[in-house]
C-alpha cells in the first residue's frame, strides 16, 4: 500500500488527501457541537452519529413510548439481529454466530469459563502482560477459582502472575516465541487482536494455527480492532472473540458489547451464567435449564434495546462505508501520524511506541515523552486537541476513519508541535480528574 507521493508536512498535500478520500463525506454524519475541537481519541470513545440521535429519539416515542410492553414482540431477538449486522459489517462472518449483549468483561468471562470447563483435563491458561487490565484481572480470578496454572507472557516488562520472559517488539507475540510457552496442558490462550496501548496488531492467523495444532482454544479481544481493521474472522480462523462497540464502533459510552462463537463450537461449549434468554422454551418458565440451540444459548438476559438502537445506527454506517475502505484509511491516517512524528516530534524528544509497518498496527499509535501527562492535559486545555494519556509516559492518538479527516491529524500534530516547542504546555495546572 502506497501512502504519500508528496510531502505530508505541507497542508495543501493533506487537503488533497481529503479531497480524494472515498470516506470524505462520513465525518459530516457525526454530531460535533464544537467545530474547534480536534478529536483524536476515537480509539477510546467514538463520536455520536446524527443517525443515533434520530434512532433513539424515535424509539423513545414511537417504540417504547407507544408500544409499551407489546414492543417486546419486535425486540425479543434484537441481540441476534444486531449481532448479525455487526458480524457482517466488521467481522466478515455469516449469521447466527454473533450476539450484541452485556459488557466486554461479562462476555470475556463467559467464554473463558466455557473453554476452561470444556478442556477440564487441561490445567494451564495463558495471557500476556500488555493485555487490557480487565482481561488480565478476570483471567487471574478464573485461574484462582479453578486452581489453574496462569502463564503471563511478559511482552512489556510489567510482569504479572506466572510471568515468563518473551522476546517482543511493540508487544507483538510471534508464533516462534509463543510456541516456547504452549503445550497440550494449555486449555485457553487469550490475546488482543490490536493491543490497547501500542496499537500493535497480532499475527492472528499464525497464532490460531499454532494453537489449533495443540488443541488450544483462543479467545480474542477485538475491542481496539473492531471497526478499524478488516478482521476477516473466517480467513483468520477465529473461533471465539469478544469486543466493545463504543470505540471505532461509535455506539456510545457503555453501549452493549458483543461476543462471537463459531457455529461448529456452539453446541460444545456451555457458558456459566445460565440466563432465561438462553432457555430453549423461554416463556414456559420451566423448572430446569435447557440451553437453546445456536448462538441464543449464549445470551443471558433481556437485550438493552436503547443501546442496541445506537449499535444499529453505527454499524449500518460501517457496513455502507465498507471495512476494506475503513482499514485503508486507518492505515494511511496512522502512517500520516508517523510521518509527522518523524518530522516534527522526534526532534522534540518524543519516541514512537507503535509499529511502523501498517500491517502490524491498527488505527492508533502511541508516543512517549518524559512530560507526556502534562503535555496531554495542556493539549486539551490550550489547544482543544483531545488525545488520551496512558501511564507512565505515553500519549495515544488515533485516526478514526469515519469521524476524522486527514486535516484533523495534521492540525492536531501541528498544535502538539507548537505546544512543546514553545514550552507553553508547562503553564497549565495538572488536572485532578481520575480519567486520563
Amino acid at each position: 500500500m502506497t501512502f504519500f507521493e508528496s510531502d505530508p508536512t505541507q497542508l495543501e498535500n493533506i487537503e488533497k488527501l481529503d479531497q480524494e478520500d472515498p470516506l470524505k463525506n462520513y465525518p459530516d454524519l457525526f454530531y460535533k457541537p464544537d467545530p474547534e475541537i480536534c478529536y483524536l481519541d476515537g480509539n477510546s470513545l467514538g463520536r455520536p452519529p446524527k443517525k443515533t440521535i434520530e434512532n433513539i429519539s424515535e424509539f423513545l416515542t414511537e417504540g417504547w413510548g407507544t408500544k409499551l410492553v407489546d414492543g417486546w414482540a419486535d425486540w425479543i431477538d434484537q441481540a441476534q439481529t444486531a449481532g448479525d449486522l455487526l458480524g457482517r459489517a466488521t467481522l466478515g462472518v455469516g449469521p447466527g454466530q454473533t450476539l450484541v449483549c452485556d459488557t466486554t468483561s461479562v462476555n470475556f468471562y463467559q467464554l473463558c469459563v466455557a473453554v476452561v470447563n470444556h478442556r477440564s483435563e487441561r490445567k494451564t491458561v495463558v495471557i500476556d502482560s500488555a493485555n487490557f487490565p480487565t482481561d488480565r484481572y478476570i483471567l487471574q480470578g478464573i485461574a484462582k477459582q479453578f486452581s489453574l496454572n496462569l502463564i503471563t507472557l511478559d511482552t512489556d516488562g510489567s510482569g504479572g502472575p506466572g510471568a515468563v520472559a518473551i522476546n517482543s517488539e511493540h508487544e507483538i507475540i510471534t508464533p516462534e516465541e509463543l510456541a516456547k510457552h504452549l503445550s497440550e496442558d494449555v486449555a485457553l490462550l487469550t490475546l488482543q487482536a490490536v493491543n490497547y496501548r501500542s496499537g500493535a496488531r497480532q499475527p492472528i492467523l499464525e497464532i490460531n494455527k499454532l494453537a489449533q495444532s495443540l488443541g488450544i482454544l483462543v479467545v480474542w479481544d477485538c475491542s481496539h480492532a473492531g471497526g478499524s481493521i478488516n478482521l476477516d474472522f473466517d480467513a483468520n480462523q477465529i473461533d471465539l472473540a469478544v469486543g466493545c462497540t463504543y470505540k471505532y464502533g461509535n455506539s456510545g459510552p457503555g453501549s452493549p458489547a458483543w461476543l462471537f462463537v463459531r457455529s461448529e463450537l456452539q453446541q460444545k461449549l456451555q457458558v456459566p451464567i445460565q440466563g432465561w434468554f438462553a432457555q430453549a422454551d423461554q416463556f414456559e418458565m420451566g423448572a430446569e435449564f435447557e440451553p437453546a440451540d445456536g448462538i441464543r444459548g449464549y445470551q443471558i438476559a433481556s437485550p438493552p434495546i436503547t443501546g442496541i438502537k445506537a449499535v444499529e445506527a453505527s454499524y449500518e454506517m460501517i457496513e455502507a462505508a465498507g471495512i476494506e475502505n475503513i482499514e485503508a484509511k486507518a492505515a494511511a491516517g496512522s502512517q500520516l501520524m508517523i510521518e509527522l512524528f518523524d518530522a516534527w516530534l522526534q526532534p522534540l524528544g518524543f519516541e514512537l511506541g507503535s509499529p511502523r509497518e501498517w500491517q502490524k498496527r491498527g488505527g492508533h499509535i502511541i508516543i512517549t515523552h518524559p512530560e507526556a501527562k502534562q503535555i496531554a492535559h495542556a493539549l486539551r486545555v490550550i489547544s482543544k486537541v483531545i488525545p488520551d494519556y496512558r501511564e507512565p509516559n505515553s500519549i495515544r492518538l488515533s485516526m478514526s476513519p469515519l469521524t476524522n479527516s486527514y486535516q484533523d491529524i495534521y492540525l492536531g500534530f501541528s498544535k502538539l508541535k507548537q505546544l512543546v516547542e514553545t514550552g507553553e504546555f508547562r503553564s497549565v495546572q495538572q488536572s485532578e480528574s481520575k480519567v486520563t
